[in-house]
Order: structure tokens, then sequence, then C-alpha cells
């Protein structure tokens, strides 16, 4: 089965198709261990260039840098829409936007540096956090986890609708306990806010139970905590060994659609038919 709205590349497109795309050819990984070192080196210099005084101090050496890493973002993301076999495709994916949202704050703040516009350019310099999102696509485990979260999803809501009722009903009885007795629990929703915090384990100490009933009770919401944050994590864990029983999971993208979690033996894309 093919996809008739596919483009038909050049053998130059082929070529850098297969270097970028391909992460199982030598071109392709090497291509993808540059962008990974890339990638690793503009969030070291964003997370250096938000403190003041080395920013202060090396602001030349950020600004070139980050133009020099902005250049090599565009020039990437220029590239795979000129190899694509559907770049409207890439374009709109996930990791299209991301790579369009690494790039564009350096522009906007070139075109659009003005007094007016500095507090807004500012805000949406932030967006190159945006950059380590990137390194999702080169790592199989992060992969795995995408997909075992995506399959156990239901359950989770499931669980987590639970884990508001029980907050709902713990937070009320609280504050039927204590509100008499000026130890904070002033309101349902504040109590509410208190069975949350002392659920998670979190326990700021703002609001606490004085009396022997609610800190009894208290005590139970407690030990329940540690097993509510266990359930989570044992669900997901299921769904990651049942794929790895499964089969591993493709690194690269499919070079016609752009979907991912393909099988490691398929032929064909189970998204758009495409062979592969």
């Amino acid at each position: 089965m093919t996809d008739k709205r596919r483009r038909t590349l050049s053998p130059l497109q082929e070529k850098w198709h297969q270097i970028i795309f391909e992460a199982e050819t030598p071109a392709g990984r090497a291509f993808d261990i540059v962008l990974l070192s890339l990638i690793l080196l503009s969030v070291v210099v964003i997370m250096l260039e938000s403190v003041d005084s080395i920013r202060s101090r090396y602001h030349t050496v950020f600004v070139t840098l980050e133009w020099i890493f902005t250049v090599m973002f565009t020039l990437e993301y220029l590239f795979r829409i000129y190899c694509s076999y559907r770049p409207k495709a890439y374009i709109f994916s996930f990791y299209g936007l991301i790579d369009l949202l690494c790039i564009l704050p350096n522009y906007l703040e070139f075109f659009f540096g003005g007094a007016h516009f500095l507090l807004v350019i500012r805000a949406l310099r932030l967006l190159r956090v945006f950059r380590v999102f990137k390194l999702v696509q080169f790592v199989n485990e992060s992969q795995q986890l995408l997909f075992a979260l995506r399959a156990s999803r239901r359950k989770i809501s499931v669980f987590l609708f639970f884990i508001l009722l029980l907050t709902v009903i713990m937070g009320t009885i609280m504050y039927v306990v204590e509100s008499s007795y000026n130890s904070g629990f002033t309101s349902i929703p504040v109590s509410v806010y208190w069975a949350v915090v002392t659920l998670t384990t979190v326990g700021y100490g703002d609001i606490a139970p004085v009396t022997p009933l609610g800190q009894a009770i208290s005590a139970v919401i407690m030990i329940m905590g540690y097993a509510i944050i266990a359930v989570p994590t044992g669900i997901v864990t299921v769904e990651m060994n049942r794929l790895q029983h499964a089969g591993d999971i493709k690194l690269q993208v499919c070079p016609h659609c752009m979907k991912e979690s393909l099988d490691a033996d398929a032929v064909y894309c189970k998204h758009c038919g495409s062979k592969l």
C-alpha cells in the first residue's frame, strides 16, 4: 500500500533524508550525535545565562554562542522540510513545532528588539528551553515511557479521580473535626488544600490539626500517601514491561507521515501504510 500524497524526492533530497531521518545508517548516527551535542551545549548555555553574575561577565560570548546554535538549528529545521516526504506533516508534528520554538525567539528579538517590545521578547526567550524536548527523540527509553503513559492513561485517570474524591472527603472530615479549635481549618477548600499537601507527603506545616482525632486522621492520610505514590508507578511499570517483551521501539519516526511508535520488525507504517 502506497501513499499518493507523499512527494517524490530528488537524489540529493534522498541522500539528505537518509542522513537526517534514518538513524540506523552511519551518517544518520553521526548526524544525531552532532545534533545531540548541540542541544546539550545550548541548554547549558541557557542555564548559565540565567545567572546574573555570569551573564554580565560573558554577555558577548553568550550572544555569539546563542546565534551559532540558532543558525545551526535553523539549518536543521529547513533541511528537514527540504528532504521530508511530507513537509507539512513535519511542520505541524510535535517535533516540528519544538524545532520552530527553538529558533523563533532569537529572530523575534532581532527584528522586534525595540524598547517597546523588550518585555515581550524577554518572555519569548524562555521558549529556548524547549530545546530540551528535542532530546526525547534520541532516547529509546523515553519513547517507551511515553508509550507506557499513553497506554495507562485511562487507569491513571480513574486513579486520579479517586484521589480527588478522597481529598475532598478527608478535607471535609478535617473541617468538621478541627474548625472549632482555631487550628487553621477555616473552610472546606482550605481543608481540602491541607489534605492534598498531606496526602502527597509534602507537608508544608502551615496548617496542623490540634485535636487527638484530627491528628489520628492526619496520620492515616500520611500513611495512605505512600501507597498513593506507588500505585501510578506500578501501573506505568507494568506497561513498560509489556512493551519491552513485545519488542523494541524504533528510534526514528516514519519518514512519510512523521508518526511514531513503529515496531522494530515493521515493514509498513501502521499509520499511513507507506513502506519503511
